[in-house]
């Protein structure tokens, strides 16, 4: 396989119908807010079992596109598909392979940690004991067994994001959502969670689509969506999409591509 990211000639997904389904499609996917059009005839796929990094300036349509995906917005135009299953016409058997992490926090500060997973665990059908011993598991591999009994108000902002890394596995989707993940974290904090997810991918063979604006996050070998003003501009390999736009790096080949200033992306 050339690469966990496929978008063909036409704006169409390529190989699903010949290896089975892919783990996210997005079809031609169009949203409007009034008169803006926020996302434009977006299509790409992602592989299982990959990590794809979806990057693209604040406003480029990457939370829209989440929103989307997870049925926080009606589609209006185009297909979202999770391991084929359509988002619109059959929801409940997507979004059971589909765990998420916004980029607003969305953790109940007054509960404690594994209250915050027990509940994510009742709206899945979970029977406590399951819920419990599921809940004991997911904090012990995000290091975060001891705080089980703590309000999560009381966690550091990387503690959260694990937390919420946590919470979204609970119910073991096969796909992994996450927008803008690391946004105020430090330095040490971001490197934790991503090495987390990394590892989610290599050892649990679960699909990643890692939305984010940071450079730094996103390796040559990784596969790229590079989304702009509302559209797809490639996919394919980082290192590929740097090779063709005759770059000496990653952000030298999206502004090239975009002509966004260099001050738009971090670092």
């Amino acid at each position: 396989m050339n690469g966990c990211v496929a978008q063909s000639p036409t704006g169409g997904i390529e190989g699903a119908e010949a290896t089975g389904p892919v783990a996210l499609s997005v079809e031609g996917v169009s949203h409007r807010y009034g008169d803006r059009l926020a996302l434009d005839r977006v299509s790409f796929s992602v592989s299982p079992a990959c990590f794809a990094a979806l990057l693209g300036l604040n406003g480029a349509g990457k939370s829209t596109l989440f929103s989307l995906a997870t049925r926080l917005l009606r589609i209006q135009s185009g297909a979202i598909r999770v391991f084929g299953h359509d988002i619109q016409a059959h929801p409940g058997e997507a979004l059971r392979l589909l765990g998420v992490v916004f980029q607003p926090r969305t953790l109940d500060l007054e509960l404690s940690v594994t209250q915050n997973l027990l509940y994510h665990a009742a709206l899945h059908g979970m029977g406590r004991r399951e819920a419990l011993k599921r809940s004991a598991e997911a904090l012990a591999r995000v290091g975060l067994t001891e705080r089980g009994r703590d309000k999560v108000r009381g966690l550091s902002g990387g503690q959260m994001r694990r937390l919420e890394i946590a919470r979204a596995l609970l119910h073991r989707p096969r796909l992994l959502l996450l927008d803008e993940p690391t946004v105020g974290l430090d330095v040490k904090a971001r490197a934790d969670i991503l090495g987390h997810v990394r590892r989610l991918v290599a050892e649990d063979g679960i699909g990643v689509l890692w939305a984010t604006h940071l450079l730094d996050e996103i390796r040559p070998e990784d596969d790229l969506v590079v989304l702009h003003q509302g559209q797809v501009l490639s996919t394919g390999k980082t290192s590929r999409f740097v090779a063709a736009a005759g770059a000496e790096d990653l952000r030298s080949a999206f502004t090239r591509l975009t002509g966004a200033g260099v001050g738009s992306l971090a670092p």
